[in-house]
């Protein structure tokens, strides 16, 4: 009589992922996920789009010629969601309250949900975790962002580069960062939400900036300045908001301003270049594709700046020269007439 064959160990069940949104970023970060053992499903609203990821793992629209790694795709909210105990949103900031609101019934109740979006809601001024918190009706704990030099198609070429995961929770940050940390995708975990989420968004103001810069024809000097004294603008209204200092000069600070204030692959800084060369904003917005998150967050965040005596004169002058009021070549000399300080002084 043979031997009972001992009992195989069992296998951890994979971690259930929905992402909501099918764009760059929302696909690249399904593809992390799925990477690094995930079970993922991706959602969006182009039905051929999301057939496509799901049948052939390719998303030409947004990632043309990447091979994504196994994952699922639908257009049906509720079978993304269905299990899901994280669910990652990367829906634009301005629609992310009317697509929360729509699907805040099929959340998983013990689910941790993650915002990806880089902006602060028109109307209200409140950041995307707290928009999901709203509309979700979620405690800290079940609230994650993760924001950094997280250009998405490097990223899609399985380019290294580290993120910052966030969460007023500690185990939250940990659980995500476990979910999405690959051999080419790095996180590191934080519990400064305030201060991450506001570098995401106003990283986009000032990118619009620097592309304005180089569309006019201005070199290495000015984008370093723009850089800069933009990083002093995101760290004057953290610290106003109660962020942590050491924050802005992290990865989510200056590693995620300086990636998108100098890189083409920025849709920000694409759309400030097609701005600085004597496109109108409807002209610039047509010829960048996609959403560039600056470019409605700008009017939000200096709305915020203003309700806490906050002074950002970079998002102050991206947001009139957009506005058409104030011509472009006008704004640098108005920034440099500013009165002279100490720099250490702000």
């Amino acid at each position: 009589m043979s031997a009972p064959t001992p009992a195989q160990p069992a296998q951890p069940a994979q971690t259930k992922v929905a992402v909501l949104g099918a764009g760059s970023m929302g696909t690249t970060f399904a593809m992390v996920l799925a990477d690094a053992g995930c079970d993922v499903t991706l959602w969006g609203r182009d039905a051929a789009v999301l057939d496509a990821v799901d049948r052939t793992h390719h998303n030409e629209k947004y990632l043309p010629g990447v091979q994504l790694p196994a994952m699922h795709g639908t257009t049906d909210a509720a079978v993304a969601l269905k299990g899901a105990s994280i669910v990652v949103v990367s829906v634009p900031s301005q629609v992310a309250r009317a697509t929360l609101e729509s699907m805040k019934d099929l959340v998983e109740p013990d689910a941790v949900v993650v915002s990806l979006m880089k902006g602060v809601e028109l109307g209200t001024d409140k950041r995307m975790s707290q928009v999901m918190a709203e509309v979700l009706d979620l405690p800290d704990e079940r609230v994650a962002v993760v924001s950094g030099p997280n250009l998405a198609p490097e990223i899609a070429e399985r380019q290294p580069t580290a993120t910052v995961v966030a969460s007023r929770s500690e185990a939250t940050a940990q659980l995500v960062a476990a979910a999405c940390a690959t051999g080419y995708f790095r996180p590191y975990t934080n519990t400064d939400v305030v201060g991450v989420e506001l570098c995401g968004a106003v990283k986009n103001i000032i990118a619009l900036a620097a592309g304005m810069a180089q569309g006019r024809g201005f070199g290495w000097n000015t984008l370093a300045t723009l850089i800069t004294r933009g990083l002093v603008e995101i760290t004057r209204l953290g610290l106003a908001l109660g962020a942590d200092a050491a924050t802005f000069s992290g990865l989510a600070g200056m590693g995620d301003l300086t990636a998108t204030c100098a890189s083409p692959l920025s849709r920000n800084h694409r759309l400030g270049k097609h701005v600085g060369e004597g496109l109108t904003l409807e002209e610039a917005i047509a010829a960048t594709g996609g959403t560039a998150e600056g470019v409605k967050s700008s009017q939000s965040v200096l709305e915020l700046a203003r309700a806490h005596d906050v002074e950002m004169p970079i998002t102050a002058g991206v947001v009139d020269v957009l506005a058409g009021k104030v011509a472009l070549t006008e704004l640098a000399a108005a920034l440099l007439a500013r009165p002279q300080k100490s720099e250490v002084a702000g």
